[in-house]
């Protein structure tokens, strides 16, 4: 939104005075109030040039308000355009920035072809189609937030519903079993209490024949004495036997009240894990877009170069100190600062390299021999373990290993976007993995990729024994393959940011690019270069840098050696 702030005469601000502008000159660039408008419109110099009403000027975009002709850097005037890195410059920039950049054109003559295009009315249907796309989007996404509401409403009663069903029949299952220990309790209880009060009345009447037996014995006549102990001999005779058959019956076998559980009960507390799950299912979607321009007709700027116009300049060569000359480099990388890195498989070591090629230090030493690097971000490179089945994460500020992955198949190739890590076997698979939580895809039918490189969510891959360089989709279907007589072993491959695949064929000593739609390549580099048995390439998208390696040959007596050569594209 345009700001409602009121604009000032640039000419008086400068001279401190607070006058309101009344046009903007888009050639002088600068603000005039209605009597600094009055020289500029009547010079010679500047009448003709175009001017607009202040109010219109505040109604432009902040960004485009902020667009000016003359550079920021160097506050001179925009006049050259640099088809490389896609902007503009001034003369002071060439010097700066672009040295290397070989497409350099006047800014006028890409200002005259936005002038003459129909760029204009196709960037205004296409803001219009994009702001149909994103109001039908919105409310198909709030509509969809409506919908997950009610699936989450009814969601929630399904689950309270199933709790008090279980609920109310584990209460039923409860009272039940209360009921049946309730009544077997009063049984148990009512027969020993049944047998207690008649133990107890015989009891009574052993008592008192037991207190009145010495005046039975003492003042009684011989003949009361006779009748009465045998009164006594028969009712001792018949407790005596009342409680033999009582303890020959089952009346003094312990009886215990013992409770079982249901096994299914008790088993719900070791094998039911969870109440349940939630998932969300994936089903096409129903949203409809209008479709915006996929090849446009007309561009703002020249389209990108062909294969025969890639050229190569030499910046640097990597120095290799005396004692680490028995390297073999079997990958290089390209950090975000500039510097280099190599992965000496011989010594199974991370050498860290300065812009200028000078070795700088060790990084780290692996356990097990490597196979391939990658950087993955800012100063993190994934490094390959072979047959150990496993690739780690190396973060080169702290020389420290920070991460192990472990696969299911051998590490060899390794290729990443920031987000995600493709490993390849050499065989016919690779595998996936989402850098956020670590989860692994296996993708299968990729037959004998040996390394690999990601761009525009496709997977690029050399095959070295049948001299291909193919093309596959993130999910592993393919895409193309391409073959010819100019690539023979293929080794390392990376891409630039136009799409090019540059392949190390190490087998005919040559650096080949491919065309992004795999139909034609160009030797770009040969042995007259100075290249040999190239293995390992590396190339920088932001700053069009290259690294290859090279085999070279060694001072006075020294044997050949490794080396990188470093480009700019």
């Amino acid at each position: 939104m345009a700001s409602s702030v009121k604009q000032l005469c640039t000419i008086c601000h400068d001279d401190g005075i607070s006058n309101s502008a009344v046009i903007w000159c888009t050639e002088c660039e600068v603000l005039f109030c209605a009597d600094c408008e009055k020289p500029h419109s009547k010079s010679h110099l500047s009448k003709n040039h175009k001017t607009m009403s202040a109010d219109d000027y505040q109604k432009l975009p902040k960004f485009m308000q902020e667009i000016s002709s003359q550079c920021q850097d160097h506050k001179k005037k925009i006049e050259l355009y640099c088809s490389f890195h896609a902007c503009p410059c001034c003369v002071q920039c060439v010097t700066d920035k672009h040295k290397m950049c070989q497409e350099m054109k006047p800014l006028s003559d890409i200002l005259q072809q936005v002038k003459s295009s129909a760029s204009v009315q196709l960037f205004e249907k296409d803001l219009k189609i994009v702001k149909e796309n994103i109001d039908t989007a919105i409310k198909y996404l709030q509509t969809r937030i409506t919908t997950t509401d009610t699936q989450n409403t009814k969601a929630i009663e399904k689950i309270r519903y199933m709790r008090k069903s279980i609920d109310d029949y584990l209460d039923k299952l409860e009272q039940d079993l209360l009921n049946d220990l309730e009544s077997k309790h009063s049984q148990l209880k009512s027969n020993m209490a049944s047998i207690i009060q008649q133990m107890e009345q015989r009891a009574s009447q052993i008592n008192q024949m037991q207190s009145q037996f010495s005046e039975t014995t003492q003042y009684t006549t011989e003949l009361q004495r006779f009748i009465g102990l045998r009164e006594i001999e028969k009712i001792t005779s018949q407790t005596t036997k009342y409680i033999e058959d009582l303890e020959s019956g089952d009346h003094f076998i312990e009886k215990n009240l013992e409770v079982n559980l249901s096994s299914a009960l008790q088993s719900i507390l070791q094998d039911v894990n969870s109440f349940g799950n939630i998932n969300i299912n994936t089903t096409l979607s129903t949203l409809k877009i209008k479709a915006g321009r996929k090849d446009q007709a007309q561009h703002l700027v020249p389209k990108v170069p062909g294969v025969e116009q890639i050229k190569l300049s030499l910046l640097t060569r990597l120095t290799i100190p005396k004692d680490i000359k028995s390297l073999n480099m079997i990958a290089c990388l390209i950090l975000p600062d500039g510097k280099f890195m190599i992965i000496d498989r011989n010594n199974c070591q991370l050498l860290l390299f300065s812009n200028d090629g000078i070795f700088i230090r060790k990084v780290v030493t692996f356990s097990e021999s490597p196979y391939d690097g990658c950087l993955v971000k800012n100063n993190t490179v994934a490094v390959t373990l072979g047959r150990e089945k496993q690739t780690v994460l190396v973060d080169v500020n702290r020389n420290k290993i920070i991460q192990s992955i472990k696969l299911s198949h051998n590490c060899y190739g390794v290729a990443s976007d920031g987000k995600t890590l493709v490993i390849s076997d050499s065989g016919s698979r690779c595998t996936t993995v989402n850098l956020s939580d670590m989860s692994h895809t296996i993708l299968v039918g990729m037959r004998g990729v040996f390394r690999i490189s990601l761009f525009q969510g496709n997977i690029y891959g050399t095959n070295v024994s049948g001299n291909e360089v193919c093309c596959y989709k993130v999910t592993g279907e393919p895409l193309w393959t391409f073959q010819h007589q100019d690539i023979a072993s293929p080794r390392g491959l990376a891409l630039d940011k136009n799409g090019f695949v540059y392949i190390a064929s190490s087998g005919n000593n040559s650096i080949v690019v491919v065309s992004p739609d795999g139909k034609i390549c160009k030797t770009i580099l040969s042995e007259a270069d100075g290249i040999k048995q190239p293995y390992a390439i590396d190339i920088n998208r932001e700053t069009g840098v290259m690294i290859v390696s090279s085999h070279i040959s060694g001072e006075k007596n020294e044997k050949s050696y490794q080396t990188c050569f470093v480009y700019k594209v």
